[in-house]
């Protein structure tokens, strides 16, 4: 029986290999990870993790041919294959702050592979690590080893939160990427060959180890920098009276670009996105193309800029002060169906009103008071580390936050509304009995496009949708910084 083991057990490490173990009875796969409340978690009736369909699969799974465990060096000694899927968070300090991937934790984790293997084994890269990562990996491993042979392969994730496990059974590829060697090849062949229990050859592709890499970074930034155009483009359609979704919906039906990516927002989020175009930004500017890498960094500046905007507008519409206000904040994670709020848009939004001193209250149906606490206390980029090594919730509360979980609840009495997820609950809300439980004027700030703003003027709110015709109240409202 082949056996691989995952260390990580996150978004990636989890739902992979619980769809392995599904579509491969015959592998035994163990997900192993150091932070025992989230293996519990795993073991238990509450995953760690929101993901629709995800229940299912490891409920199938579990106790059969998967397996959580805390005991990882168990684990990787027994694995064929091992996948690492750990945390590359961006460095905060030291040489390329701000935009390096802090590689710590696999560095540890392949110096762990290396002490405990007593066989010959495949190590697979899972986490989105910078070019050439590979090319370290293997050195560590190599003068390490103790008679073992290890053979490196990339074999990055394209996984889009909400629909994870929809993507993992109907990938539009599989990208392995190994070295151009016969031990190399071999082992390519031996990771095709599990992913071809359920995916057709012609769908998984096999590069060299660097493109592989590459292809990882390259993906997002290209779909990262379609928002940030779309989100351009809205901000022009407000000054001009155009209106984006005809815009998008108009570029989209050519078949060179295509309709997807193209909803202006808020802005992106998620953990990829912005900390995939600062380590590409990073990787040109070692490699002598800072011309390459201020075109990058362009994506997050607009991103930053559209966010800054939208708080703006919000300020600027509610007679330039929102001091004392509540405001309902509907929404928390970065889009609908997931709980991950890493990197959301609903951070910085909220951050910017609480500068204003507006009392915030707060509804999302998949995200818990203290992840949202702990998110607005947190600075930039700790997330990203393993939850042991990330600062505690805040002990004292923000008297200008109060999380609630109804929706209503929320909107009572608020002067205004932000809309910063997409749930589909938030379009089905009685918006008439919200109108009247709320102080006069009404605003609602649309920062999903999901509402029908024509009826909602009807009711009487005065509505800002993103890179829509402004409400007449609004048009003498500038909202840039």
């Amino acid at each position: 029986m082949v056996k691989i083991c995952c260390i990580g057990a996150g978004y990636v490490g989890g739902p992979t290999m619980a769809v392995i173990a599904l579509k491969c009875p015959e592998v035994e796969v163990a997900v192993v990870d150091i932070a025992a409340p989230r293996i519990n978690a795993w073991n238990s009736e509450h995953l760690p993790i929101y993901e629709p369909g995800l229940d299912d699969v490891v409920k199938e799974c579990r106790g059969r041919n998967l397996f959580f465990s805390t005991d990882v060096e168990k684990h990787v000694a027994e694995a064929d294959i091992v996948f690492v899927s750990v945390n590359t968070p961006t460095k905060t300090q030291g040489l390329g702050a701000g935009k390096a991937a802090d590689l710590t934790y696999w560095e540890s984790a392949a110096r762990m592979i290396a002490d405990v293997s007593k066989s010959d084994k495949i190590v697979v890269e899972k986490s989105t690590v910078p070019v050439k990562t590979a090319e370290a990996i293997e050195r560590i491993l190599t003068h390490n080893r103790k008679g073992i042979n290890f053979t490196i392969l990339s074999n990055p994730e394209f996984l889009a939160e909400g629909t994870a496990i929809k993507d993992l059974f109907n990938p539009d590829r599989v990208l392995i990427g190994g070295r151009e060697t016969p031990e190399g090849q071999k082992a390519i062949h031996t990771l095709r060959d599990v992913y071809a229990h359920w995916v057709p050859l012609d769908r998984i592709i096999c590069t060299n180890l660097w493109s592989a890499e590459l292809s990882k970074l390259a993906a997002n930034a290209f779909l990262a920098q379609r928002i940030s155009s779309v989100n351009a483009m809205s901000a022009l359609c407000e000054a001009t009276g155009a209106d984006v979704a005809q815009v998008s919906h108009a570029i989209g039906t050519d078949s060179r670009i295509g309709p997807k990516f193209l909803n202006a927002s808020v802005g992106f989020g998620g953990s990829c996105f912005q900390k995939d175009i600062l380590n590409l930004v990073y990787i040109c500017e070692c490699n002598g193309l800072p011309e390459v890498a201020n075109y990058w960094k362009q994506v997050i500046k607009v991103n930053d800029y559209q966010k800054a905007r939208f708080v703006n507008r919000v300020v600027s519409s509610m007679f330039n002060t929102v001091s004392g206000k509540k405001i309902a904040v509907l929404g928390f994670a970065f889009k609908k169906d997931t709980g991950d709020t890493r990197e959301t848009p609903a951070i910085d939004v909220c951050k910017g009103l609480l500068g204003d001193k507006a009392k915030l209250s707060i509804y999302d149906p998949q995200v818990s008071e203290e992840q949202i606490l702990k998110d607005l206390a947190m600075k930039k980029f700790d997330w990203d580390h393993p939850a042991h090594l990330q600062p505690t919730s805040p002990t004292t509360s923000n008297k200008q936050v109060s999380v609630v979980w109804d929706a209503y609840e929320a909107l009572k009495d608020a002067h205004g509304i932000c809309i910063m997820t997409e749930w589909d609950e938030f379009k089905n809300l009685d918006y008439k009995r919200v109108f009247d439980n709320m102080q006069k004027p009404a605003f609602l700030f649309d920062g999903r496009n999901v509402v029908d703003v024509k009826k909602l003027r009807e009711i009487g709110f005065i509505v800002f949708s993103i890179g829509k015709p402004l409400d007449a109240w609004l048009k003498d409202m500038p909202a840039v910084a």
